[in-house]
């Protein structure tokens, strides 16, 4: 899906990534030594179960980058159905194959500190990758979009949304975020609230059910029967007679279209629904206006800055990271890391957005 990067942000990846001096060769982030890397090393790539889009297309974009950089490459996908443990055993595997390098994308970053200790341990670098890795001192790098933000576009669109769609307010809506045991979902809910908070307090905003807080709102698994099944019961609860909904926070796309369901199957006017990932999916919707809103994150380029890091680590070289503790806090440290910029993407600016990406850019169009 997607296969080119949009050409600025490439841009900006190249420079973000440029060196910002000398340091020793392999030198990382934690308080252990990490072994030299060289060309023709393994990299190991452990990602969650493919719950979602961006997920599946996130081991080919790693093999295809970690092969044009010369390395050699074991990508292994957790089962869905016993995901952490899964995980936990292929990690250790890697390390035992000789992986110089471990790229995590977690199942749940709270429960890998003992593999990421012993990988340290035997001098391998170890990079979170999309999901930080919780309350470890073990992580050398963390390369991801910038979640904080993420969570602030969708804020905003919400807002912009039920402005452009519903009349003056005051607004109706209800909030969900992703799952508890991914890092991610509390910190674009935070960066959501950072937005929202001020509109509920003032009363442009009222959220009917008074379900406000992660643990409240949170979608176990990411699972879209969760998602729609907790709609349906809000609705039949809060939302009966005349009593419109105008908005939703949905924090990715799979869980817009589950809410859209519900919402539709109660015969309730579409409210405004943000989403996450430009999943081909919901690009049609959002084209038609039933979906509002989704942020674009492009995996293949995400792949590909944990490549280069890994190549400039090769070198000998320092990478330029970032010290951004809203974002990249774990709970014992704030992680250096290399922070790609998320892109808010409706149907006014879905075609340029996509640019680069034939895929996307060609749903778009089709409207």
């Amino acid at each position: 899906m997607r296969k080119k990067l949009i050409a600025g942000i490439g841009l900006a990846l190249v420079a973000g990534l440029a060196l910002s001096g000398c340091s020793a060769r392999g030198t990382s982030g934690s308080d252990s030594a990490s072994t030299e890397i060289k060309k023709g090393d393994l990299i190991g790539v452990a990602l969650p179960a493919k719950t979602s889009q961006n997920w599946v297309l996130a081991g080919a974009a790693f093999e295809k980058s970690i092969e044009d950089a010369g390395f050699k490459a074991d990508i292994q996908y957790a089962n869905a159905g016993n995901p952490v443990p899964d995980q936990q055993s292929q990690i250790s595997g890697m390390v035992t194959k000789g992986a110089k390098v471990v790229i995590i994308g977690a199942a749940d970053g709270s429960q890998l500190g003992s593999q990421v200790k012993a990988a340290k341990a035997k001098g391998v670098t170890v990079i979170a990758w999309d999901r930080n890795i919780l309350n470890t001192k073990d992580v050398d790098y963390y390369v991801a979009f910038n979640n904080y933000k993420v969570g602030q576009l969708q804020a905003t669109a919400l807002l912009d949304g039920l402005k452009a769609e519903k009349g003056s307010g005051p607004y109706n809506i209800e909030l969900f975020a992703g799952s508890a045991d991914d890092a991610n979902a509390t910190v674009f809910f935070n960066g959501a609230m950072s937005v929202l908070e001020p509109k509920i307090k003032d009363g442009t905003l009222k959220v009917t059910s008074g379900q406000e807080t992660f643990q409240k709102v949170q979608t176990k698994g990411w699972l879209a029967q969760n998602a729609q099944s907790r709609m349906t019961d809000l609705l039949s609860q809060y939302y009966s007679g005349d009593t419109k909904l105008d908005g939703v926070l949905s924090p990715n796309d799979t869980l817009a279209r589950a809410i859209l369901t519900a919402t539709k199957a109660a015969g309730k006017p579409n409210p405004v629904v943000t989403g996450q990932d430009s999943e081909t999916a919901s690009i049609p919707l959002i084209m038609k206006g039933t979906q509002y809103s989704t942020i674009y994150k492009n995996t293949t380029e995400e792949a590909q800055a944990a490549i280069d890091l890994v190549s400039t680590l090769a070198k000998g070289d320092k990478p330029d990271t970032k010290i951004d503790k809203t974002n990249n806090y774990n709970g014992v440290k704030t992680v250096p890391a290399i922070e790609l910029t998320p892109i808010l993407v409706t149907k006014e600016n879905a075609v340029e957005a996509y640019k680069g990406n034939d895929t996307l850019e060609e749903l778009a169009k089709k409207g």
